[in-house]
């Protein structure tokens, strides 16, 4: 087992924690909602795409239906976010806000309401 993680390894573990604390609140709402990590956004958008958040353009996440089999999934770009975090607290603030986000487009609520103690800008 590795003693450092990589920085792929570093992205998925702070995806994992932002959805695991969305869930300890909605998990049963969430059970038909897929999460996945990729590295950039495709060069073009997939058809029928239902959410998208960007920044200067480029897809940071992006809500996918469900179809026919397929669950609705909230696909979580790497890059895209990394370039755009100053640092690594930044960067857990910044991916935990756009699950929240994306979890809340899901569910049709606002994202204050699926993490009312979370959500947004730190208040020092």
């Amino acid at each position: 087992m590795p003693l450092v993680e990589s920085p792929t390894e570093r992205f998925d573990n702070l995806v994992l924690d932002a959805v695991e604390h969305v869930e300890e609140r909605w998990l049963d709402q969430l059970r038909s909602l897929e999460f996945a990590v990729e590295e950039v956004p495709p060069p073009e958008p997939p058809p029928m795409v239902d959410d998208e958040i960007a920044s200067a353009g480029v897809p940071l996440a992006r809500l996918l239906p469900a179809s026919g089999t397929t669950p609705a999934r909230i696909v979580i770009y790497r890059r895209p976010l990394e370039l755009r975090a100053i640092d690594r607290e930044d960067l857990e603030d910044l991916v935990h806000d756009i699950v929240v986000e994306e979890v809340a487009h899901f569910l049709g609520l606002s994202p204050e309401v699926v993490d009312p103690e979370g959500f947004g800008p730190d208040e020092d």
